[in-house]
This record gives C-alpha cells, sequence and structure tokens, in this order.
C-alpha cells in the first residue's frame, strides 16, 4: 500500500474525444484519491475515428493550449489513442507541463502472450495508423498481431457509460471480426486499444473464447502520471471542485450527469462558455 507520503496531488485535465476516457479517470481515482481531477471531452468532433489527422491534430493542440490556459493542470492526460498517436509530440513541444499519453498496449501483449499471437481491439482510425506497425515491430517483433477495427463499439461502450442495455450480439459481432481472422483461434491475449472499451469489459471477458487475457491500459496510465508528478514535484492545491466540461451539449445530459457523478463530477459545462479571460482559481 502506498503511503501518504508517495501519492502526490495537484491538478490534472484529462482529454478524450468522448467519455471513453473516464476509465483512465476511474484508475486516477483509484491510484491517486487526492488529485484533482477536471475533464474535457471534444464532442463537437465525436468521433475522432471519422476525421482527417491533420485537421485532428491542429484541432487538439490549438483545444488543450487553450484549455491548460484556462485551468492551469500540473500534468495533461491524453486519454485517448487517436488523440495520442498524432499529437502527442506537437502537444509536448507547445506545453510545459508533462503530457502523459495512451496508446494501444501492444508492448505489454508482447509481454505476456504465450502462444505469440496477441489480438487488438480499436477503431478504425488507429487499426490504420502506421503508428500500430510501429509499435508492433519495436515491441512485439517475435508475436503475430491481428487487430480489429471497430466501428461500433466506442457508441456501444459511451452506452454502457450511461447506464443503458447493450445487447450482447453487438458485442458479439465485433469479437467475432477479431477471432474469426486467420489465426484468430490462437490468440491468447488482447489489448484495448480504445480508452472507450474499458466500459465493455465484462461482456468481452464473457463473450470471448475461454483462456483470453485482456489487457486494459487505463490502471497503468494512472501509474505513469503518479510518476510525472513525483518527479516534477508539482502540487497546486485546488479550490474548486473538478469539472466535466464538454465542447457540445450532450443527448442525454441527465445520463451524462448521473454516471459523471459516480467519478466526481456533480455537473457538466460547455467549454466554450469559458471566457478566455476567466480566472480559474
Amino acid at each position: 500500500m502506498d503511503t501518504g507520503a508517495s501519492v502526490p496531488t495537484g491538478r490534472s485535465l484529462v482529454f478524450d474525444s468522448g467519455i471513453g476516457g473516464m476509465g483512465v479517470v476511474q484508475a486516477l481515482r483509484d491510484l491517486l484519491p487526492a488529485l484533482h481531477i477536471d475533464y474535457l471531452a471534444d464532442t463537437a468532433l465525436f468521433p475522432y475515428g471519422e476525421q482527417p489527422d491533420d485537421l485532428l491534430t491542429s484541432r487538439i493542440v490549438s483545444l488543450l493550449i487553450a484549455a491548460c490556459e484556462r485551468l492551469q493542470p500540473d500534468v495533461l492526460v491524453i486519454a485517448c489513442n487517436t488523440a495520442s498517436t498524432i499529437a502527442l509530440p506537437a502537444l509536448r513541444q507547445r506545453l510545459n507541463i508533462p503530457v502523459v499519453g495512451c496508446v494501444p498496449p501492444i508492448r505489454w501483449a508482447g509481454r505476456v502472450s504465450e502462444s505469440r499471437v496477441i489480438g487488438l481491439l480499436s477503431t478504425s482510425a488507429t487499426a490504420r495508423r502506421p503508428y500500430i506497425l510501429q509499435l508492433h515491430r519495436d515491441f512485439a517483433p517475435d508475436c503475430r498481431l491481428i487487430t480489429h477495427g471497430a466501428r461500433r463499439l466506442a457508441d456501444l461502450a459511451e452506452r454502457a457509460f450511461l447506464g443503458k442495455a447493450i445487447a450482447d450480439s453487438d458485442v458479439q459481432h465485433e469479437l467475432t471480426c477479431l477471432f474469426s481472422q486467420p489465426h484468430g483461434g490462437e490468440i491468447d491475449t488482447v489489448g484495448l486499444g480504445c480508452t472507450h472499451y474499458t466500459f465493455l469489459m465484462d461482456a468481452f471477458e464473457r463473450l470471448s473464447p475461454p483462456g483470453i487475457t485482456w489487457l486494459d491500459p487505463a490502471p497503468a496510465v494512472a501509474r505513469q502520471v503518479r510518476a510525472v508528478l513525483q518527479e516534477a514535484r508539482r502540487a497546486s492545491a485546488p479550490s474548486r471542485p473538478g469539472r466535466l466540461l464538454m465542447t457540445r451539449a450532450p443527448q442525454d445530459a441527465a445520463g451524462l450527469e448521473a454516471a459523471a457523478e459516480r467519478l466526481g463530477f456533480s455537473q457538466w459545462d460547455m467549454f466554450a462558455a469559458l471566457a478566455p479571460g476567466m480566472a480559474e482559481a
């Protein structure tokens, strides 16, 4: 168990295109209960997978520079695989705070797989990016990587987070697309390549073939946040509750507030409603 002295405090800003990063928020709450968390969801452009990379990179960098100026976090957490794979270098160049990304757990899968055949469930945008091939070459070259870029799982995960019923058949269809590929029957380890999928983990474990090890990177992201805060020794003392901010109003505001309350957010607000010069004490 961590001692009080080893658990840093301070401000964090967690970012995602939707509510998928709430899985990272939960991991941060579990590991760093004293950490102040603001959350920004770029819901106006969700899902990111349907947007061109150059537009996304420019938008993410501009949006997060503005958010960091207003919210003054000690660490920025990009709880989105798509945003991490395309915008991390630019963000780290422009910001003077630590930036923690979230990338598909291919290295982790390569360490634990016994069959040396690993799977990756991701969005279609993440699946087609050269970054995935580079991760495979760099960190699991002796493994066969089988990837499925699911088009519907992020939407299903958002519904699950809001407490809505999800049909097993919808999840099963996406799993079948992964495991029915050539050599798919040899997969023994599957990494989640989208933070949204945390909220479908129970269904994945229940509906997948027996003996599959599922890897959710959210706890590893939380540990990295702890490490960078300890190294930076930055510990602001927030005097306000954490904020849940969105770039477009949610369709189910009541459902969102009820679900987000479980993670410590009392209400949501529009990010655009924050005036550029507004103090964020």
